[in-house]
């Protein structure tokens, strides 16, 4: 009897200890359970502020002609994408988004679209831009009712050319120096024998390292002038640099404005061509002293040119030129650099008929609206083009390269294409304003064009 006694405790005791073992096992098992729910919740929770950090800062896709006129390039605008160099590029950059889930939202996949489409952007013409052309263009005329189109006595020209370091690139086998150096000559050798004319130039100095930046972020030189146009003497100011150094836009204007102080506006035109391929780099802000220059008695005429620049280089030289009042151009190579300069040639040879006492037909010199219209509405069709192509790459590659699925390609696929109809619509209204505005006073033109884009401009 102990004997089963004792045999029935010591099952008791094992039976206990088996339960007890199940029971640690099973605790053990719901508090890594309840540890790995707390964990995956944790890492969602990262996940989601991560997608909100992400798209918080990119442009909404726009909905409108005017934003799509005001809309930023992104990081691929510009000329066509060639697969073989833009791959790498493209899947290094889209690492950095957060990618889209195994079945998106609608909200999901809008924001997705919204990064891609911030990458293909371009930067469209801005009507604004045409509409300052044409007042510029009928410099002279009775329509002009701003005090610096009016033929003076005297006028005065000056190119500030940016001679830092990229100015060096290449297009269409030649640097971006030598493009423009040709251009500048080419425009200034046309000038009337009347004129005086100034070559500035700054960043020639030193290099782009920044040991060099204080001696570069100074080198702002005049080369020529202010003088009469003479060939031998211009080709040896020009030949007289090369481009090395760093970008001091606000050193270059300040420069100016004490070399111009000469030239009030009340005798004299004063016309500022500044050439640049980049952003101020030395710490200077030239968009705010653009603005106390064309509050002085100078009153100059400043027109901008972009040189193949990058958006962040064309949003501040476009504020540069909107301070003055003048022109900005994004131009890519030689023959839209040429363009720019023979619009100048034309205004100058009206400035020569005006000094000879020409009768001043105001409808004779007013612009070829047409023509410019034309050529608004062609640059802004090859625009639409590029930025079409690229996003349908940009997608097409993510698929092929099993970054997003097929069902999810179809899916931005159709944001691409509303997207397109969008922008060809906007450029038909874009079209028609400009139509019914060309044959206006410039006055109530440039209040009308103005009033609908100026506030949607990033």
């Amino acid at each position: 009897m102990k004997k089963y006694l004792f045999v029935w405790l010591l099952l008791a005791l094992v039976l206990s200890g088996c339960n007890s073992a199940e029971q640690k096992a099973d605790n053990q098992n719901k508090s890594q359970g309840t540890e790995k729910n707390e964990k995956n919740a944790s890492e969602t929770k990262e996940n989601k502020k991560h997608k909100e950090d992400f798209y918080i800062n990119i442009s909404e896709v726009p909905n409108s002609a005017e934003a799509v006129i005001g809309q930023s390039p992104g990081t691929f605008a510009g000329e066509p994408i060639r697969s073989e160099e833009f791959e790498p590029t493209l899947f290094k950059e889209v690492e950095n988004a957060p990618p889209l889930s195994e079945h998106p939202s609608e909200e999901e996949y809008d924001q997705y679209f919204k990064y891609l489409y911030s990458l293909a952007a371009v930067d469209f013409p801005d009507p604004q831009d045409l509409v300052k052309k044409w007042e510029y263009s009928m410099s002279g005329t009775p329509n002009t009712t701003d005090e610096r189109y009016q033929f003076k006595d005297n006028y005065n020209i000056e190119i500030i050319l940016d001679s830092s370091g990229s100015m060096k690139n290449d297009v269409e086998g030649k640097t971006q120096m030598d493009l423009a150096k040709q251009a500048i000559n080419d425009f200034l050798s046309t000038a009337p024998e009347e004129a005086n004319v100034s070559l500035r130039v700054y960043g020639h100095k030193g290099s782009g390292s920044d040991q060099d930046k204080k001696m570069s972020c100074s080198s702002v030189e005049q080369v020529y002038g202010f003088d009469k146009y003479n060939k031998e003497q211009f080709d040896k100011a020009l030949n007289s640099f090369e481009p090395s150094g760093w970008t001091p836009i606000e050193g270059a204007l300040k420069a100016s404005k004490e070399a111009f102080s000469k030239y009030d506006s009340k005798d004299n035109t004063n016309l500022i061509y500044l050439v640049s391929d980049g952003i101020e780099t030395c710490d200077g802000n030239p968009v705010e002293f653009a603005k106390t220059f064309a509050d002085s008695n100078i009153k100059p005429i400043v027109n901008v040119i972009g040189f193949n620049v990058d958006g962040a280089a064309q949003k501040q030289l476009k504020s540069l030129a909107d301070n003055t009042n003048g022109i900005y151009t994004t131009v890519t190579n030689a023959k839209q650099l040429e363009e720019e300069f023979d619009r100048a040639k034309d205004v100058l040879e009206s400035w020569k008929d005006w000094k000879d006492d020409a009768l001043n037909d105001a409808d004779a010199k007013k612009v070829d609206a047409n023509f410019d219209i034309l050529s608004y509405t062609n640059d802004y069709s090859l625009m639409a083009d590029i930025q079409n192509n690229n996003l349908y790459g940009i997608i097409d590659d993510l698929s092929l390269e099993d970054v997003i699925t097929s069902e999810q390609k179809k899916e931005l696929m159709e944001r691409k294409e509303n997207v397109k109809d969008l922008i060809d619509e906007s450029e038909k209204k874009i079209k028609e304003d400009l139509e019914m505005s060309r044959d206006k006073n410039i006055e109530q033109l440039k209040k009308e064009i103005n009033e609908k884009y100026s506030t949607n401009i990033n």
